[in-house]
């Protein structure tokens, strides 16, 4: 962390402090809040014994202020000191609070690039330049230029940059899905787990069984799971969705890259000598290899880029709140029981879970942005504003018209049917395309084509599905609008 790279074991201080408010300004999964809190106090445990002078502040300390800057505030009192020196925040609140500091006192504030990410704000923002339109693909290829990732020369290997083509295989009867890692809980992460449970209780979420790796020697072993076990299937099912396999073939690094237990360019590097050593195929590798240097430091970019404004954009005016099921997984929708419940008990659900169930589903129905991004930074272990955001805003319900992605993300059941078994179980029928009985997705999608028609006709890579719902004839579109008012007034 470049905060601590010059650090003076003899003179300097370094503060971690367990907070309220950061544990609270969203009612964060019970899960999460024990996760980031164990790993906290293992990496002060560690600092210590290399000989470094930590104040550390447990949540439930008496002499604990609460807030973030209220605890800067006194230890630089406690200790006299005059210099602070943090790396930059990576959520925009936080940063108003540090630069806050810096305005308003005679302290020297030091806010140092985070070399936790590969790419600058500024470095993005020269990149994006004056462009209407942002591409994530191109991104991607300067990336892998940059570090030479997967290159011969200033091409790619293989021939081609991007292998997606090759990562949507549809799930099979009888895939062997490893176990997950499963980290020891030693008697710091008990105390910890103790402590939420206590002073979280009412939070979304289940705090047992708590499997997360909380140090970098753990964090390590689960990328080295990953690569050993998981990497040769990654490519090919990474869009797959099994019931009951809520972790299927995907890395489970998330967590620990976003909290700085593991680093981008190793977890890229390891991949990469997988596929050297002929231990894993192009497709997996350079699939996982975009999601890390392409499309992570990509939405970084993007949030600090267009932030705060970002935070407010509501491309379609969406209006309605957030389905209680959401908090339950009480509906007769199986995708969405089983994503909720999967959310509800790992903290975890991998992208296609959260992009082409939870997510579509909230965009076609037509729910506030404000609501969904607040879900989904409160239920994911990984989630924290700079990644969610963009991913939700801009990904998912496009509510900023385009300037992430180039479509909505929209679809209809037999997306879901053609990636998942999730239907085989479900209440609804997604061979139906009208009625009662009715996968809701279906009639949905097109009342959302129909609603948004005004914003969304000129759109070239959907404006094509305007002319398959003209062709279905007024007494088709008629019953579209009636299933869809029927089940969305259900809900609210």
């Amino acid at each position: 962390m470049s905060s601590l790279k010059d650090c003076d074991k003899d003179k300097d201080v370094i503060l971690m402090c367990e907070v309220w408010d950061e544990a609270t300004y969203v009612k964060h999964h019970k899960k999460k809040i024990a996760f980031i809190f164990s790993a906290m106090r293992h990496f002060a445990k560690m600092l210590k014994q290399k000989g470094y002078k930590v104040e550390y502040v447990k949540l439930d300390a008496p002499s604990n202020s609460g807030s973030l800057k209220g605890e800067v505030k006194r230890m630089l009192k406690k200790h006299s000191l005059k210099n602070l020196i943090v790396t930059h925040p990576n959520e925009y609140r936080v940063l108003k609070d540090i630069s806050s500091l810096k305005n308003k006192s005679s302290v020297s504030v030091e806010i140092r690039e985070d070399d936790r990410f590969l790419c600058t704000p500024k470095e993005f923002a020269d990149w994006a330049g004056n462009r209407k339109q942002l591409r994530m693909e191109y991104f991607y290829r300067e990336m892998r230029k940059k570090h030479d990732i997967l290159m011969t020369g200033n091409k790619p290997i293989g021939g081609k940059w991007n292998y997606d083509s090759e990562n949507r295989k549809i799930p099979k009867k009888g895939l062997s899905v490893p176990s997950p890692y499963t980290g020891k809980i030693d008697s710091i992460t008990k105390e910890v787990i103790s402590l939420v449970s206590k002073r979280f209780g009412k939070h979304f979420g289940d705090l047992k069984p708590f499997y997360f790796a909380v140090t970098r020697d753990g964090a390590l072993k689960v990328l080295d799971k990953f690569i050993k076990q998981r990497l040769k299937k990654f490519g090919d099912y990474q869009d797959a969705m099994l019931q009951d396999e809520p972790w299927m073939y995907h890395s489970h690094i998330s967590f620990y890259l976003n909290c700085g237990l593991l680093l981008p360019l190793e977890c890229v590097k390891a991949v990469e000598k997988a596929y050297r050593a002929k231990k894993a195929p192009l497709n997996a590798v350079e699939g996982f290899i975009r999601q890390i240097i392409g499309w992570r430091e990509y939405v970084r970019g993007i949030y600090w880029l267009k932030m705060p404004s970002y935070s407010k954009e509501n491309f379609f005016k969406a209006k309605r709140q957030l389905p209680d099921f959401y908090w339950t997984a009480d509906t007769k929708m199986n995708c969405l029981h089983q994503c909720i419940s999967e959310t509800k008990q790992n903290a975890y659900a991998h992208h296609i879970q959260r992009l082409m169930v939870l997510g579509n589903f909230a965009l076609l129905a037509g729910v506030n942005p404000k609501y969904v991004n607040e879900w989904f930074l409160v239920v994911y272990a990984d989630a924290y504003e700079w990644v969610e955001l963009p991913n939700v805003s801009g990904m998912i319900l496009f509510a900023d018209g385009g300037y992430l992605a180039s479509k909505p993300y929209a679809a209809g059941g037999s997306y879901i049917n053609k990636m998942s078994d999730y239907c085989k179980n479900c209440d609804y029928k997604v061979t139906e395309k009208s009625g009662d009985e009715a996968c809701p997705f279906n009639y949905l999608y097109w009342y959302f084509l129909y609603s948004n028609r005004k914003k969304l006709a000129g759109n070239n890579r959907i404006g094509m599905m305007y002319k398959t719902f003209d062709r279905m004839g007024k007494d088709k579109q008629k019953i579209i609008r009636k299933d869809s008012k029927r089940f969305l007034s259900s809900i609210t």
